[in-house]
């Protein structure tokens, strides 16, 4: 009898053990970044079998990697489970939402965004091939990411694929389209794409390049690339640089010592000690962007013309094979973490700057198993799909505008420096781009699809169809989010009416996403726009802001005279709801509103002075409570903003209460 008992469990294990490594899903989504997570939780809960490969050990990509110091452009923009997240961010930080955090508090909410979803993952498993059957991937084969052994190689089958990694291995692997680098600005009619030396993230003026000053014969010093300067907006392959997000703290109780790596080389640095001779450096903050973090940590990134970016040192990063990018990888841990050492203790950096780096350690509570160290090299662009359609500055800028977008963006058009040469004799950095200025704009469904006769049960997007400088404002992580939603919805979708995904109906797609926002069937939010023309009424002579506000547009008017605002939303569904109206951060500029909130029974007075609105982060302003309100259906209630003098008017926005 215990012999029998034995044998039915050794076959159950074994039958088990066979359905692991040889499987078939719905959705197979690869790469647990981000859109990873959001898509997977997403497809789980449209009713559809799906399983997560990660390749490390760790969720959320960049979002858990030390980028805690979010990039936004404009709030506007970030919709449905991206939105959720922030707020769930908010929620354990006791706010309404929030946008600067901490990695590991990122990271267990992306954890439980799969414990809640019933998301199975499979860490520690990489690429190692896709079987297609002319334009229908069939399948893929993983392998161990530390070990890989034919031995112990497992096979997913799934009716769709979506590819969330940050180097698009999938879409590379699946035979679609893509380029690395830098299109020519005559390739889609652009101007700031291509090779560029521009001022920003730049050297000193007359930085002499040469271990020896004045004697080429000498070499370069270290980072400096022998390259020749190509003519300004040429194409090439080079890669805008990586690093990584670091996250440091001065809490004594909570700080590792940085000690001196094995392989430290000063050498490495000289060139910064050059820049030290021609600029005052006083502080930490003159050299990296010293972002602070909730609990006394930080998210530190590049600044000015030497910092944590090693530039020109990853071009062979998006189609090297797994040894070029872990020696790549490896090698920006060696310089960032020697850099930091360099920075608190070199005798010839300003005893200021030494004496506040030694204030500063690892914290002994993220990244607890790996050294304290970010799981995430920040892989700001590796390789960019070829699709349907190509997202250019064009799309940026509003002067070409899509009807089928599934995402909106709003990020300034955003490259870091690509190389760092010799220019007249003298070290220059180039490749660096900033060029803002436009509010959000939506991004293609045909952009995060491959052409169908490539891929027919693809969607792609993370390293979706965009150019360099395009992709340099669409490549932020809460708009991966967005997409990753979005590219689940259209993946479900397509399973459903049987259809190649290039083939689903879009406009359906963006009923969806918009009527179902949080995957979840709750109630959306209710946004009412200061420009609606049929849900608000003003008095005054407002002025439309353009640019700066929560989305296209809100209203100022700074003449004396009485003016409002009166925001009538129209209240499908009898409830509790929570009020807001958004505040923007304007320059020079400081607003005091009175507030009327009239919830269909009585009224309830308050005011709101700018000037006490604390905004936090990468944002142009905060949404403000105006109190919690039993509203009826239909349009009795309404929220009035009215004042004298400066006033300032955005959007008002109501929240329906939600199970979380």
């Amino acid at each position: 009898m215990k012999k029998t008992i034995g044998w039915v469990f050794f076959l159950l294990m074994v039958s088990r053990l066979a359905l692991a490594q040889n499987a078939s899903y719905d959705i197979c989504i690869y790469g647990g970044t981000s859109a990873g997570v959001i898509a997977a939780y997403t497809a789980k809960k449209m009713g559809k079998t799906v399983v997560l490969i990660e390749p490390g050990r760790h969720l959320g990509g960049m979002s858990s990697g030390g980028l805690g110091y979010t990039d936004i452009g404009n709030k506007y923009a970030i919709t449905g489970l991206a939105n959720d997240f922030y707020r769930r961010i908010g929620q354990h930080y006791g706010k309404f939402e929030q946008w600067i955090f901490e990695p590991s508090v990122a990271e267990n909410l992306f954890k439980a965004y799969c414990k809640r979803g019933d998301v199975p993952v499979v860490y520690e498993h990489r690429l190692a091939s896709v079987k297609k059957t002319n334009n229908v991937i069939n399948q893929i084969t993983l392998e161990k990411s530390n070990q890989p052994s034919a031995a112990t190689n497992r096979t997913i089958q799934a009716k769709m694929f979506i590819d969330c990694s940050y180097e698009g291995d999938l879409m590379a692997k699946a035979g679609v389209s893509y380029v690395v680098g830098r299109e020519a600005n005559s390739r889609y009619n652009e101007t700031f794409n291509g090779v560029q030396v521009m001022n920003g993230h730049q050297m000193p003026e007359k930085m002499d390049p040469y271990v020896v000053p004045g004697d080429p014969k000498s070499g370069l010093l270290w980072g400096i690339n022998s390259t020749q300067l190509a003519p300004i907006g040429s194409g090439d392959k080079k890669v805008q640089a990586y690093n990584f997000r670091i996250c440091l703290t001065n809490q004594p109780e909570n700080r590792i010592a940085i000690t001196k790596p094995a392989d430290y080389d000063p050498k490495r640095y000289e060139l910064l000690l050059r820049i030290i001779e021609k600029r005052s450096w006083k502080a930490l903050n003159d050299m990296f962007i010293w972002s602070r973090m909730p609990n006394g940590k930080t998210d530190i990134n590049n600044r000015n013309g030497f910092s944590t970016d090693m530039i020109g040192m990853n071009w062979d990063y998006p189609d090297g094979d797994y040894a070029t990018r872990t020696k790549i990888w490896n090698d920006h841990v060696s310089y960032t973490k020697g850099l930091l050492y360099f920075v608190g203790n070199d005798p010839r950096v300003p005893a200021s700057v030494r004496q506040e780096m030694q204030q500063w350690g690892y914290p002994k509570d993220e990244y607890t198993d790996n050294e304290n160290w970010s799981h995430q090299l920040y892989i700001r662009e590796a390789r960019r799909m070829v699709g349907e359609l190509v997202m250019t500055q064009h799309h940026c800028q509003g002067r070409e505008v899509v009807s089928d977008g599934v995402g909106m963006a709003a990020y300034t058009m955003d490259s870091h420096n690509c190389d760092r040469l010799i220019i007249d004799g003298f070290v220059k950095n180039e490749g660096n781009v900033e060029e803002g200025g436009f509010g959000p704009y939506p991004v293609s469904y045909r952009a995060i699809v491959p052409q169908q006769k490539e891929a027919a049960n693809l969607l792609v997007p993370v390293c979706l169809s965009a150019t360099h400088i395009a992709y340099g404002s669409i490549r932020m992580e809460p708009v991966f989010m967005v997409l990753g939603q979005s590219a689940a919805v259209a993946a479900g979708m397509a399973i459903d009416a049987k259809q190649p995904i290039q083939a689903i109906d879009v406009k359906q797609l963006q009923k969806q996403l918009a009527s179902n926002p949080y995957a979840d069937g709750s109630q959306p939010d209710i946004l009412v726009t200061s420009d609606h023309e049929t849900q608000t009424t003003r008095k005054g002579s407002w002025m439309v802001q353009t640019y700066g506000g929560f989305g296209p547009s809100f209203l100022m008017d700074t003449t004396n005279q009485e003016k409002s605002v009166r925001f009538k939303p129209t209240i499908p569904k009898a409830g509790t709801y929570t009020i807001y109206t958004y505040v923007p951060k304007v320059k020079n500029r400081s607003s005091e509103a009175s507030i009327e909130v009239f919830d269909g029974k009585q009224k309830k007075q308050q005011m709101i002075r700018s000037a006490e609105v604390q905004v936090a982060g990468q944002t142009s302003g905060e949404w403000v409570s105006l109190g919690s309100y039993p509203l009826p259906a239909g349009t009795t209630a309404y929220v009035e903003i009215s004042g004298k003098g400066n006033v300032i008017v955005d959007d008002v926005l109501l929240v329906p209460e939600r199970k979380r």
